[in-house]
C-alpha cells in the first residue's frame, strides 16, 4: 500500500516566504529609524543652534557647518523608509489578498509618501537658520530668501502628513486584523503622543510667524521626530515576527487532504 503525502498547510508554506520577503523591509525600516534620529548628535557635537528653540531642519541649513552631514542622513533615512515601505507592499506572502487588508495597504502607502518626502526635503535645505540668525529671520519675513524655503516647507508638511497617516492607518490595521500585537498595544499611545507633539509644534510655529518669541519650538519638533522613529522601529520589530493568528484570517485555509491508500 502506498501513501500519498498530504499537502503542507498554507500557513506553513508561507512562513518561510514571509521571512525572506519581509527581511529587507525590516532592515530598511530599522536603519531608516536610526538615520532619522541623527539630530541627537547635537547633544555631543557643538552645532551653534539652540535645540530648545531651533527647527531640526536648521541643522541641515546650507550655511551651517554640519549641514552636509544632516542633509545626507535625512536623504538616507527617507530612501530607506521608502524602500522598506515598498518592499513590505510587494511581499507576496503577507499581502496575497491585499484587497482584504485596505488599512494595511493604505498605511504602507502613507509610509512610502513619508519616505519620499523626507528624501526630497533633504534636497531642498534652508539657506540659513531663522531662529538663531536675526538677519535670516528678517530676510525670510521680507520674502528675500531663496524659493527653497517655501519648497522645504511644502516637502516637510508632506513628510509629516505621511508619517501621521501611516501611524494611524497601521495602528488601525494592527487592531482591526488581529496582527502585530505589539503595535496594536503600543500604537495608540504613540499616535496620541505624536498628535500632541504635532499640535505643540504647529502652535509654536504660529507664534514664531506672528513675530513673537517661541517657547520650546525645538523641543516639540524633536519630540515629534523622535516618536516617528520609535514607531518605525516598533513596526520593523512587528514585521520581523510571525503575525498573530488571533484575528479573523484573510482567507480560511482549506481542510487538510486525508491520506489516500492504494492497494
Amino acid at each position: 500500500m502506498s501513501v500519498t503525502p498530504t499537502r503542507p498547510a498554507p500557513g506553513a508554506a508561507a512562513t518561510g516566504v514571509r521571512t525572506r520577503t519581509t527581511g529587507p523591509a525590516v532592515v530598511a525600516l530599522l536603519l531608516g529609524a536610526l538615520a532619522y534620529t541623527a539630530w541627537v548628535l547635537e547633544l555631543v557635537i557643538a552645532t551653534g543652534l539652540d535645540p530648545v528653540r531651533a527647527y531640526v531642519s536648521e541643522l541641515a541649513a546650507a550655511d551651517q557647518p554640519l549641514g552636509g552631514l544632516f542633509r545626507a542622513t535625512d536623504l538616507v533615512a527617507g530612501l530607506l523608509v521608502l524602500v522598506g515601505a515598498l518592499t513590505a507592499l510587494a511581499a507576496p506572502a503577507r499581502f496575497a489578498t491585499t484587497n482584504r487588508r485596505p488599512w494595511t495597504m493604505a498605511g504602507f502607502c502613507a509610509l512610502a509618501l513619508f519616505g519620499a518626502a523626507t528624501a526630497l526635503d533633504s534636497r531642498l535645505p534652508l539657506s540659513c537658520a531663522p531662529t538663531s540668525d536675526p538677519v535670516c529671520a528678517a530676510r525670510e519675513t521680507a520674502g528675500l530668501v531663496p524659493a527653497t524655503h517655501t519648497a522645504h516647507a511644502v516637502s516637510s508638511t508632506l513628510a509629516m502628513c505621511g508619517a501621521l497617516a501611516a501611524l494611524v492607518l497601521l495602528t488601525v490595521a494592527a487592531r482591526r486584523y488581529g496582527q502585530w500585537p505589539a503595535l496594536a498595544r503600543l500604537g495608540p499611545p504613540l499616535v496620541l503622543a505624536e498628535l500632541a507633539a504635532t499640535v505643540w509644534t504647529l502652535a509654536e510655529v504660529a507664534v514664531l510667524t506672528a513675530g513673537r518669541d517661541t517657547w520650546a519650538l525645538g523641543v516639540g519638533q524633536r519630540l515629534q521626530v523622535l516618536l516617528v522613529a520609535l514607531y518605525l522601529a516598533l513596526l520593523a520589530g512587528c514585521l520581523a515576527r510571525r503575525p498573530a493568528r488571533t484575528g479573523t484570517p484573510d482567507v480560511p485555509p482549506p481542510p487538510p487532504t486525508p491520506p489516500r491508500g492504494d492497494r
